[in-house]
């Protein structure tokens, strides 16, 4: 049986650094992360200094030479910008350097398409993949067919024809349309559970931050804090994007208390702008929070710039004025001391299970603020409510009086208006 051979995709990648970014040497660091991602072998990188990217190439025309050569010279196939290109940069790149060219872009969108687990991110992805793919068809025909391989395979289907295009091009647009009312009805489906939460009165806290903070890591150790991991865990990997599909988990604390604990997408720099709108709908589970747990890697010593990502990202979706705790998360690799609370910061290592029981009260001052404590006198023929108290309320002591129950109990603000004729004090 002959062997297929696999062929290793060995990339240079490519960054133009405008206007002295000082989170460019980062920006390029996580494009190698990415490309790693979907096994890509990095062999080589070319920078170069511009105040405006060269609207036909990205980069400057003097570079296309030295990246050709350098192609040549250390034997690659594939050449990843660090941006979105442009249809017409695509096709003018892989002409010029007869290689074929992606950008940051796609690459992204090629790790969402492995890790979509659930049919919903599925469909999102294909989205955002459709939605990219579109203005640039002529240029990926090429790239396609210089994946053929063969002494200048790359430009044997360039004459293919405008009707194959066209053809194209209405199959996407159509694919795109039924796609958007399917993720419209899968929104609509959503919408309903939040309601029946919200009617159900329980507060949402959702979990936000960068790709691979440790946001999954740290739903899992709350579960295990309460005893509820077995069957509830969810997906944790050490990766980047281990987590595309929405986690909703119902936490409830030893004194009878719950709250909905959720857990999103985790961004990145430079996140496509498809993938963000494809994502909208789930990402919405944080725009109805009453609280964000905002999880930052601070061991990573570009924490502050992923922050101001994970901000700018939820801005762009208008996720503004929610109450936020700033988990610190890794900090036993950070050297910093833990675990530590200051006003709403705290510094924990939810893998060294160390600082959970203080997040745990932080969530619980800020979303059990509306709960009251006081006495109520139940008569004995009403003893249904006493059994609804037991069962949804912090009841602190129970006394047999005369004329009924007496119950010392801590409710919410709801229950307390409810139940406010019994009060006696």
């Amino acid at each position: 049986m002959k062997e297929v051979e696999v062929i290793t995709e060995r990339a240079i990648l490519v960054g133009v650094n405008l206007g002295s970014d000082p989170n460019f040497d980062y920006s390029m660091e996580e494009l190698a992360n990415l490309a790693e991602a979907l096994e890509v072998e990095v062999v080589g990188q070319v920078t170069q200094n511009l105040e405006r990217v060269n609207p036909s190439h990205y980069v400057g025309t003097g570079k296309i030479e030295e990246i050709k050569n350098y192609i040549d010279e250390i034997d690659a196939n594939l050449v990843i910008f660090n941006d979105e290109l442009s249809p017409s940069q695509i096709r003018n790149l892989e002409h010029d350097l007869e290689c074929k060219v992606i950008d940051r872009t796609m690459l992204i969108l090629d790790i969402f398409d492995r890790r979509a687990n659930t049919r919903e991110a599925k469909m999102q992805v294909e989205l955002a993949q459709l939605q990219y793919m579109l203005p640039r068809l002529v240029g990926l025909h090429a790239s396609l067919s210089r994946q053929g391989g063969g002494t200048g395979g790359g430009f044997r289907n360039r004459g293919a024809g405008e009707t194959k295009l066209e053809l194209d091009r209405r199959k996407i647009e159509d694919q795109i349309a039924r796609l958007r009312k399917e993720l419209e009805y899968v929104k609509e489906q959503r919408e309903t559970q939040r309601k029946r939460r919200i009617k159900n009165e329980l507060p949402v806290v959702s979990l936000v931050g960068y790709t691979n903070a440790g946001k999954s890591t740290i739903m899992n150790s709350i579960l295990r804090k309460i005893g509820q991991e077995e069957n509830k865990k969810v997906f944790e990997k050490n990766m980047l994007f281990a987590t595309l599909d929405t986690s909703v988990r119902n936490i409830e604390l030893a004194d009878k208390k719950s709250f909905l604990l959720t857990d999103t997408v985790g961004f990145v720099s430079k996140l496509p702008h498809h993938l963000v709108k494809a994502f909208r709908s789930t990402l919405e589970e944080a725009k109805n929070a009453d609280l964000l747990l905002h999880v930052v890697d601070v061991s990573n010593e570009q924490y502050r710039f992923m922050m101001d990502v994970t901000n700018k990202t939820l801005a762009d979706i208008e996720i503004e004025g929610i109450p936020t705790i700033y988990i610190y998360n890794k900090s036993d690799l950070a050297n910093v001391k833990y675990p530590l609370v200051s006003g709403d910061n705290i510094w924990l290592s939810a893998k060294e299970d160390e600082g959970l029981d203080e997040l745990i009260e932080m969530i619980r001052q800020h979303i059990f603020s509306n709960y009251v404590t006081c006495d109520m006198l139940i008569p004995f023929d009403k003893g249904d409510i006493v059994s609804y108290l037991n069962g949804n309320a912090l009841v602190k002591a129970t006394e047999y009086e005369e004329n009924g129950t007496k119950l010392t109990v801590e409710l919410k603000d709801i229950d307390y208006k409810k139940f406010e004729q019994y009060v006696i004090k």
